[in-house]
């Protein structure tokens, strides 16, 4: 399998995934306060949503890496 094949198969996996949950989430550790050996740390919950247009053209342009990239052959 070549590397064009792999991206192609990447992107629709990755679209598919955007479409089926639609946002994911991440914990950030931020340091709020350094006071000798004391500190402080907070964990902030960031969700990034992910559009659907975007899944949608991840889905497109994956499958036409993978009809053009077996055309090309």
């Amino acid at each position: 399998m070549n590397a064009i094949k792999l991206a192609a198969i990447a992107l629709i996996i990755g679209g598919v995934l955007g479409l089926a949950y639609g946002s994911f989430s991440y914990t950030k550790d931020t340091t709020a306060m350094k006071l000798g050996p004391i500190e402080l740390s907070v964990k902030e919950t960031e969700t990034v949503n992910i559009p659907v247009w975007a899944g949608i053209a991840a889905i497109v342009a994956g499958g036409l890496l993978l009809v053009l990239g077996s055309k090309g052959r």
